[in-house]
């Protein structure tokens, strides 16, 4: 029941138990891959659809994305290439002109949780940045966050120069002021409210 007790920790956004569990686990010889699935990304799942059925906000998502994230940096070294088998790459970034982080900063952390390679440009990010880091990462999926009406304007440049680069690769756009109505206006793959929608949109996109 040892690997459950990460998984509560997540839960109750413990860093220091997720941490110290972890570790516990790690030098029992416990199995890193069920470490990794059975804990933390178990539990990610589960915040989800605790969020989804009104159970918990944004400010507990965030944290039990951070006590994840704590117990992954333990297991990070330690995985082999079989274990940490991405389930994809996703490029994410919040676009020109915008300087809100939180949001994406979630859906980040969440995608991690999910088994995600995750490179987050920051951000205030260019068209181009996206298009060349999804290029060099080989990226399935770019998502794109605004909070701010007039830097929308920014998702649609960047879908446009995916496209134009004649890439694979699928658009996903969310924020605030942002819709599933503007995601089929700009020609985006996908519109998600919330993190974990985001991250249900980008293994729907994958499969």
């Amino acid at each position: 029941m040892a690997i459950q007790d990460i998984f509560n920790a997540v839960l109750a956004f413990d860093v220091a138990a997720v941490k110290a569990k972890t570790q516990a686990e790690m030098d029992a010889g416990a199995d890193i891959g069920a470490i990794l699935n059975d804990g933390l990304i178990s539990a990610m799942d589960e915040v989800g659809e605790r969020f989804s059925t009104g159970e918990l906000f944004v400010p507990e998502m965030l944290r039990s994305a951070l006590a994840m994230k704590a117990g992954l940096e333990i297991l990070k070294p330690h995985l082999s290439a079989g274990q940490s088998r991405s389930k994809g790459t996703v490029v994410i970034g919040t676009v020109k002109g915008d300087l809100h982080d939180i949001g994406k900063n979630l859906v980040a952390m969440m995608m991690e949780g999910a088994g995600f390679e995750v490179l987050d440009l920051g951000v205030d990010v260019e068209s181009e940045k996206f298009v060349t880091a999804a290029a060099e990462k080989k990226a399935d999926v770019i998502a794109l966050s605004a909070l701010l009406t007039t830097t929308m304007p920014f998702m649609e440049s960047t879908v446009k120069a995916v496209k134009e680069a004649g890439m694979a690769v699928k658009t996903i756009i969310g924020g605030a002021p942002v819709t599933q109505s503007f995601a089929d206006q700009i020609g985006a793959d996908g519109y998600s409210a919330d993190a974990p929608g985001a991250v249900k949109l980008v293994k729907q996109l994958m499969a």
